[in-house]
């Protein structure tokens, strides 16, 4: 079995998928490798996603760009494999390659299919097979969930309300007071509990509840700084003191999974529902953000903390003196794929796990 490495650095390997120029020595050597039993092909079928598809084959299944061979105009384009083609596996290259039957006897070797190293152009919408699922992060990428402090601070608010009535819902006026920054329509949001690190406990964002779009009516008046809005669409009932973040742009629909430009080294913030532990599929925060070196499909490891145990035997540790507590190593549960950044923060989904996730687990670049 032939095994495929990467000869670049983490940071090369980002530049590759990602455009930017590699100026880190330091980061560690990315290898993909292939499962032993990996099959020789798998045909494309309706659901299946290009994460999927590449762990029916690699032991790290974000890695398939790598071994598609992939270069930057491919990437971009995000219709490049149906339902009914077949991966095939290219031992001898050590990469998986897009292939269609010519005939033969039906055992699967190099001389009964063409391999096509070419992107299908043909039949492009929504049957291409996505990168990730999708459907399961799309409520994260279109509504306020998180907000940091300096965004809270500057964001306009509702200051009153047509007939003073204290909830509005569709079609319903209210009076928006502070700058609109040019923005005309507007996501309303309420703070909700404080994140804190799990390491250092300093409050770094805010959970935001997602409440309703608002659309201008009226600008400000000359001397004023007071809007008159309508609401657009309301989930829940808002009212006085509610705050306002411009709309965001549509979020992108094809991701590409990379190691993060540098090493990153995290910690799970929360979990998204207010549950205690998470699996598959699940979305969690994290303490590090775009100032931290991640960006939109970054992909790190997760890991269950190492405990901090008493040593029974209270021998002498290698540096002489007694070592009554000891960390044991962390152990690796799962993988984490990055799919909306903010400053500090991030947004992640858990795309593989082998024990449930908690609040403190760590999440780093992948080795």
């Amino acid at each position: 079995m032939k095994n495929f490495s990467t000869s670049s650095s983490r940071l090369l390997a980002a530049a590759l998928f990602c455009g930017v120029t590699a100026v880190a020595a330091e980061a560690k050597p990315l290898v993909c490798e292939f499962k032993p039993n990996a099959p020789d092909s798998h045909t494309v079928v309706k659901g299946d996603t290009l994460w999927g598809i590449a762990g029916t084959f690699l032991d790290k299944p974000w890695c398939w760009p790598q071994v598609w061979g992939m270069n930057k105009e491919e990437i971009a384009n995000p219709h490049w494999i149906y339902p009914g083609q077949i991966v095939w596996f290219d031992r001898a290259a050590g990469r998986l390659r897009l292939g269609t039957k010519v005939g033969g006897d039906g055992s699967g070797g190099a001389g009964d299919m063409r391999l096509s190293p070419q992107l299908r152009m043909q039949g492009l919408g929504k049957d291409a097979v996505q990168s990730i699922p999708a459907g399961v992060i799309e409520p994260f990428l279109s509504q306020p969930l998180i907000i940091e402090e300096d965004e809270m601070k500057q964001a306009p608010h509702i200051i009153a309300t047509r007939g003073s009535r204290v909830y509005i819902g569709k079609d319903d006026k209210a009076y928006v007071r502070g700058d609109l920054k040019g923005g005309t329509s507007f996501q309303v949001y309420r703070p909700g509990k404080p994140l804190r690190d799990p390491i250092t406990k300093a409050v770094v964002a805010q959970e935001a509840f997602y409440l309703g779009t608002l659309k201008l009516e009226t600008p400000a008046e000359k001397g004023s700084d007071v809007h008159t809005f309508v609401v657009q669409s309301a989930k829940e009932e808002m009212g006085k003191g509610d705050k306002l973040m411009a709309m965001p742009p549509m979020p992108m629909q094809n991701y590409v999974p990379h190691p993060p430009e540098v090493e990153v080294n995290a910690h799970v913030l929360a979990i998204y529902g207010g549950v205690t532990h998470a699996g598959q599929n699940q979305v969690v925060s994290i303490n590090r953000g775009k100032l931290d070196g991640l960006d939109i499909g970054s992909v790190l490891q997760l890991y269950h903390r190492g405990e901090t145990v008493t040593d029974p035997g209270g021998d002498k540790g290698w540096h002489g003196l007694r070592d009554p507590k000891v960390k044991l190593p962390d152990e690796q549960v799962g993988s984490l794929f990055i799919f909306r950044v903010f400053k500090h923060v991030s947004y992640g989904l858990i795309m593989q796990v082998t024990e449930p996730v908690v609040v403190g687990d760590v999440a780093k670049t992948a080795e």
